[in-house]
């Protein structure tokens, strides 16, 4: 079902990741950001696009993650774009013969067979540089930034400052580090100083997992994100409540991350 979270911005949940995919309505039809994530919920969006006749005119993947990278036929054939970076990820990995069976091993065993993958990955390189999405619609601003994953990007569709922030900022999720990246935790505060720079325009942020939050909530987001990431440069855990006892969310398997976090990214002092 679709929620609006301002004014014509729109937002359908997925269940089990609880994965948002964001609707911007424009002139002749509608943006989707990030469908996803089962067929049947994309089906289910689809049918509430037809339902209030906004014909999907163009789709935008924010990074190249499995679950920020899917399409449904009944969206039709409409473009899809990524950054220059996210697109050259996802056309790397579509050359390969064997990708189908690679990106089926990062699926959620419990919904694998009910993701569909024949339409994943066709996005179309926006030219490198570019920070506006083109379209007949509200002034949208690409905010690319190293953060997360090769070619990540925010959105802020800036009437009404509605900021589609991709993997981050999220409530139930910590930051999660590119591990591909030469270094992942000073891309991440990067990452967070470009969405802090544009933070007194944004009136809701949609993260790609979670709870949209209103204004008051974006910078608190954004300081939690920077504690998470400044605690594994000093060799320790952040008291992050999306991973302590207070938890409501993943606790079966992100506190076994976060150890996996301070393995991975975690500097020692002296």
């Amino acid at each position: 079902m679709l929620r609006q979270v301002a004014e014509g911005v729109l937002v359908h949940r997925s269940e089990l990741l609880q994965n948002n995919t964001v609707v911007v309505q424009g002139t002749a039809g509608a943006l989707l950001v990030d469908p996803g994530i089962t067929g049947a919920e994309m089906g289910c969006l689809a049918d509430d696009l037809r339902a209030m006749g906004r014909p999907v005119v163009a789709g935008f993947s924010t990074h190249p993650d499995w679950d920020h990278t899917l399409w449904h036929p009944d969206f039709g054939d409409a473009p899809r774009y990524a950054t220059a970076r996210g697109a050259a990820f996802l056309h790397e990995l579509l050359s390969d013969a064997g990708w189908k069976d690679r990106v089926a091993e990062g699926l959620p065993p419990e919904i694998a067979d009910e993701i569909p993958l024949d339409l994943f990955g066709r996005v179309t390189a926006l030219p490198a540089g570019t920070t506006r999405f083109p379209w007949d619609g509200p002034e949208i601003r690409i905010i690319e930034h190293p953060a997360h994953a090769q070619g990540h990007a925010a959105l802020l569709v800036e009437e009404p400052g509605v900021l589609i922030a991709g993997d981050m900022l999220s409530d139930i999720l910590m930051p999660f580090p590119d591990p591909a990246a030469a270094d992942p935790l000073a891309d991440y505060l990067a990452g967070l100083q470009l969405l802090e720079e544009v933070a007194d325009s944004v009136q809701v942020v949609v993260p790609g997992h979670g709870s949209a939050g209103a204004a008051d909530q974006v910078r608190p987001r954004i300081a939690l994100d920077r504690e998470y990431v400044q605690a594994l440069q000093d060799g320790r855990l952040a008291d992050d409540p999306r991973i302590g006892a207070s938890a409501t969310y993943g606790t079966d398997w992100l506190p076994a991350v976060a150890d996996w976090h301070l393995q991975q990214f975690g500097r020692k002092t002296d």
